[in-house]
């Protein structure tokens, strides 16, 4: 298995060096400065991957691997086949990837949202903070701050009255703060947060989609780019729901070990693969996460790593330590490792959204991706794989 980090960009605040100096040998990165549906042009690509793989004398080197990711544009979510020239943009965009030798894309599926919380900066006992997403606030911005017309349906009455009551006790700024939480683009991108009335606008756009319509959206998305991805020798991994429910009234597809398997029945090239998200997975408690590594094992080309800690009811919950929530870490990474010995292929990983902790407590960092929390969780899931005889390339 080859060890991924995440890096967004020359301007982010982790460097290529600190990068090198968590041991990382294969960055996972994407043109977040390329609009939404524009085509990325092979320069634009060997440009960044230039900056990534021209080692500095003395130094490790590293290798791009993973696009995560080309965004699918929201017409494609809407319309499905009929969005034909923003599909066309996107194999653009996949076949400057494969120009470059790049061999596995990311992507999601999610519409309007991509992975939600409600807070950044949940304090842990330990003093780090960690991204959390709490059930009741999200209802208070859904009833009370969005006033989406039809939210109530969604609530039963005892989760309308706590939601209003945590309303009722947030301050200007808190709401403020929530509203650009929820409202914020995709990690890493240039894009403004969205107004609230912009975001109603998006969500009446979905109207009369249930989740068979969005299914049959991706579906015909997959049969429009999977040829072009397989005839180049790259992988596509899709990203799970985050986190694996509706939000807003939406449908979410990517939710279930079902939903994957509905895909890939549907599509069923080899090209056509899953990006195993153990935290959002691990969200849903009926999801198992062991049986879901081995029933896909071989559609599995790409794996964030990260746990999560359901509370109360299991609807609202926080970032773990890699090794600490209700992940089980060894049981995934003994499903894993024995793939990665099935295949020439091997399987990119990488350490999925850290605690903020330590000088990044000071320091300004892309949510969910600072530097020492996620060195933390890649030794300690380096330390497994050690356990297991398979130390990662």
């Amino acid at each position: 298995m080859r060890q991924g980090w995440r890096w967004f960009g020359p301007e982010a605040p982790v460097t290529l060096d600190d990068v090198r100096q968590t041991g990382a040998t294969n960055i996972v990165s994407s043109l977040h400065q390329v609009p939404i549906g524009r085509a990325w042009t092979e320069k634009e690509v060997r440009e960044r991957q230039s900056l990534i793989e021209t080692t500095p004398a003395g130094r490790s080197p590293l290798v791009w691997s993973v696009v995560e990711s080309i965004p699918i544009p929201d017409a494609v979510k809407r319309k499905g086949g009929e969005a034909k020239a923003e599909i066309d943009a996107w194999i653009a965009s996949l076949e400057a990837v494969a120009a470059c030798g790049i061999p596995i894309v990311c992507y999601n599926f999610m519409p309007v949202v991509d992975w939600t919380r409600t807070e950044l900066d949940f304090v842990t006992p330990t003093g780090a903070t960690a991204m959390r997403f709490d059930h009741e606030r999200f209802a208070a911005f859904d009833l009370f701050i969005l006033e989406r017309p039809d939210a109530a349906q969604h609530y039963s009455n005892e989760d309308r009255e706590r939601a209003r009551i945590v309303f009722e006790a947030m301050t200007d700024d808190e709401v403020a703060d929530i509203t650009r939480i929820i409202t914020s683009a995709l990690p890493g991108s240039t894009t403004e947060p969205l107004t609230i009335p912009a975001f109603r606008e998006k969500l009446v756009a979905y109207s009369g989609i249930d989740a068979a319509r969005l299914r049959r959206h991706l579906i015909e998305f997959l049969e429009a780019v999977t040829p072009a991805a397989e005839a180049r020798g790259v992988k596509l991994t899709l990203h799970p729901d985050d986190p694996p429910r509706s939000l807003f009234g939406l449908p979410r597809i990517a939710s279930t070990a079902d939903d994957y398997a509905a895909l890939f029945d549907a599509v069923p090239s080899a090209a056509n693969g899953m990006c195993y998200c153990t935290g959002s997975l691990g969200v849903r408690a009926e999801n198992d996460l062991p049986a879901i590594a081995r029933r896909f094992a071989s559609r599995i080309h790409f794996a964030h790593l990260r746990a999560t800690t359901r509370e109360g009811d299991g609807r609202t919950f926080h970032e773990s330590a890699h090794l600490e929530g209700d992940v089980d870490m060894v049981a995934v990474l003994s499903e894993l490792v024995a793939e990665d010995r099935r295949r020439r292929d091997t399987i990119v990983f990488r350490s999925d959204h850290g605690h903020r902790m330590l000088d990044d407590l000071d320091k300004v960092v892309t949510p969910g991706y600072p530097a020492i929390g996620r060195m933390r969780g890649l030794a300690e899931l380096r330390g497994i794989l050690h356990a297991l005889g398979a130390p990662p390339n």
